[in-house]
């Protein structure tokens, strides 16, 4: 899997254990594709200071699946529930994991 789809999966699951500044510089990075030259500058900091969170958060959310796996189990779930129910309502299942 790409490492930014992978990176957008797990922010998706633990996006609320960062601050909200750096709820901002990841997607603003990551879902508005901005340069980090763009944020430091719309945010009044640094380059670096920008680079520096981002590599935090993309090292935490990799810490936090390797110790509580919660994409892992959820695409364990779906695969389980693939055979087993109507597509219809995987689908909605999908929209609640």
């Amino acid at each position: 899997m790409d490492r930014v789809v992978y990176l957008n999966l797990l922010y998706d699951l633990y996006k609320e254990l960062f601050t909200e500044k750096q709820q901002m510089y990841f997607e603003s990075y990551y879902f508005e594709n901005l340069s980090l030259s763009e944020i430091a500058e719309n945010n009044d900091v640094s380059r670096n200071a920008v680079h520096n969170q981002i590599k935090i958060m993309e090292e935490k959310l990799i810490e936090l699946e390797d110790k509580l796996k919660l994409n892992e189990k959820k695409d364990k779930i779906i695969n389980k529930l693939e055979n087993k129910i109507d597509k219809d309502l995987l689908e909605e299942i999908k929209g609640i994991l």
